[in-house]
């Protein structure tokens, strides 16, 4: 734990505050015509993904956390838990599906997973920015003037929006942050 200065945070920067961890997601630099400046960040609970907005004086000492990570492979889920392999130890983990959140259908077979620790405890699970899936079901394409997109099913049952042009067995993929199709992965 290292004690930094408020105007030193950036965006990345992960603090405890009122014994919580966030991550601090933005930062405005403030002086205000009367009194002192101040720094007003906007950060996300680490664990509830709560978000929280504070003002922080510019005199003010923060505690800057830093994070251990370890690289794991995704092994298989049973039930609420997730178990993974450690990449260079070869040890099994098992963590709670929650620290996984909404990311839990995106889990591939020997994906690489970066587990991020706090005194010892997983805290945190980063997936990899996108993933490649098989499109289950296309609907139709609707004929406007507009190019517009259409519903579809990935092989893990997440809707997603595609082009007109992706239709059932196409390999897409998908930014996993916000579900987003990206493109069409060319068969070989």
């Amino acid at each position: 734990m290292t004690k930094i200065n408020a105007n030193s945070l950036r965006v990345g920067n992960i603090i405890n505050h009122d014994k919580k961890l966030f991550i601090i997601v933005s930062r405005e630099h403030t002086k205000p015509g009367k009194g002192g400046a101040f720094i007003q960040v906007e950060m996300k609970d680490f664990k509830s993904s709560t978000k929280l907005y504070h003002k922080f004086r510019s005199t003010e000492n923060v505690e800057l956390v830093r994070l251990e990570q370890v690289v794991f492979s995704f092994l298989y889920k049973d039930d609420n838990l997730v178990t993974l392999m450690n990449n260079e130890t070869f040890e099994q983990i098992e963590l709670d599906v929650s620290l996984f959140g909404d990311d839990i259908n995106f889990l591939q077979d020997n994906m690489p997973l970066e587990v991020n620790y706090y005194e010892s405890e997983p805290i945190s699970v980063t997936l990899p920015e996108t993933v490649e899936l098989e499109i289950k079901e296309a609907d139709a394409a609707r004929q406007t003037a507009a190019a517009s997109y259409k519903p579809a099913t990935l092989s893990n049952d997440v809707r997603i929006m595609v082009p007109p042009f992706i239709n059932a067995g196409d390999i897409v993929s998908v930014r996993i942050e916000d579900k987003q199709y990206l493109e069409r992965v060319k068969k070989n």
